[in-house]
């Protein structure tokens, strides 16, 4: 049995509502490596095999922040079978650089209206 079946983080941070969340991270393995998995309430995301269980965390990590999930962060929680508690740091992955929010987007865009009716009324 390859060790990072027994190994689980724990995977926390802000979900898309703003809301936080603190849930385990299951490693499966699959033809080709293993698949990192997190279920979420009614969300269910899940990686494509990846040969180590560091690379398939960063694919969900980026899964979840293309989702919106922000201020992510993991901790090692169970190392061959023995819980650690909260012995092991937290490792926080940086937001991705997003674009300006939807409320000022909206507002450019009614702008943006306003400024070509002005235009063709004036040109």
């Amino acid at each position: 049995m390859p060790q990072y079946l027994n190994e689980k983080q724990q995977l926390a941070g802000l979900d898309p509502r703003e809301r936080g969340f603190s849930r385990p991270v299951e490693f499966e393995q699959v033809e080709g490596g293993c698949r990192a998995r997190l279920r979420y309430e009614t969300t269910h995301t899940e990686t494509a095999a990846r040969e180590t269980p560091g690379a398939a965390l960063e694919e969900l990590i980026r899964t979840l922040q293309g989702q919106g999930y922000t201020q992510l962060r993991t901790q090692l929680s169970v190392r061959e079978g023995t819980y650690l508690g909260s012995q092991e740091p937290w490792i926080e992955y940086p937001d991705p650089d997003r674009p300006p929010e939807q409320s000022s987007w909206w507002f450019g865009r009614l702008l943006r209206c306003f400024q070509r009716r002005g235009e063709e009324r004036h040109g």
